[in-house]
């Protein structure tokens, strides 16, 4: 089980390397003329953010142990690699694309540079929808090429463990996605809406650092879903 400590000691200081870089960011304090700085503001960290670590520590430990319960299913004499769906490499193009988007309006956000925001946003929500849309592609594909989350009838010889892991790590991660989504909707509408850009830029911090999460979660499970990687586990867990 060394991989597995391994993994999951990755992914918690990656979590905090997050956290620590949004810190000592205080989008209350503006740059503009009118710098008003709520009571609140003696406090280096908003409420909402820490809320926010709150959910990642939980996630977190949510995902560690599915990636837990994928190794020791592992070791079981059935199991055989997941045949992977090459569409699953521009997905990950799109979410890195997405992520780098994101990163750009929490930019310009600082800048208080509302159209450059207004654009990255956009950028950053269709290139997600369509990380979204290419997983159910991937899931089309699978099923197109007989092979099943479960055995049943005659996909019983196409469905093995490897293939239920992959539907529940693509359908785990893309609830947490399309979660974020729902933030980023809002706070796209308030942008295009000609809300203050001071308004909305802590939502935009948070957004940025929930997507970088995200890709982080996804560049995990990608490695472990390629089959190389797998039988490498796999060889190292006998």
């Amino acid at each position: 089980m060394t991989s597995l400590f391994v993994l999951t000691a990755i992914m918690a200081v990656a979590v905090f390397w997050l956290l620590r870089q949004t810190v000592h960011v205080k989008p209350w304090v503006e740059d503009g003329p009118h710098k008003v700085v709520p009571p609140q503001a003696s406090f280096s960290v908003p409420p909402v953010k820490v809320g926010l670590g709150v959910f990642l520590a939980v996630a977190t430990s949510l995902f560690a142990l599915m990636i837990s319960a994928y190794f020791v299913r592992m070791m079981v004499g059935d199991w055989n690699s997941l045949v992977f769906p090459s569409v699953l490499w521009l997905n990950t193009g799109l979410l890195i694309l997405s992520d780098v988007a994101m990163r750009s309006a929490r930019r310009a956000a600082r800048g208080a540079d509302t159209e450059r925001v207004r654009n990255a946003l956009m950028a950053a929500g269709v290139c997600s929808f369509a990380f979204l849309v290419g997983q159910v592609w991937a899931w089309q594909q699978l099923n197109a090429s007989g092979y099943f989350a479960t055995a049943d009838g005659a996909g019983a010889v196409a469905a093995s463990p490897a293939n239920a892991f992959f539907y529940l790590f693509t359908a785990l991660h893309g609830l947490h996605l399309l979660g974020g989504l729902w933030v980023w909707g809002r706070t796209t509408a308030k942008v295009w809406g000609g809300v203050e850009l001071a308004r909305v830029r802590l939502s935009v911090e948070l957004c940025t650092l929930y997507w970088h999460y995200l890709l982080l979660v996804w560049l995990v499970l990608f490695a472990l879903l390629t089959p190389a990687v797998s039988e490498l586990c796999r060889g190292r867990l006998f």
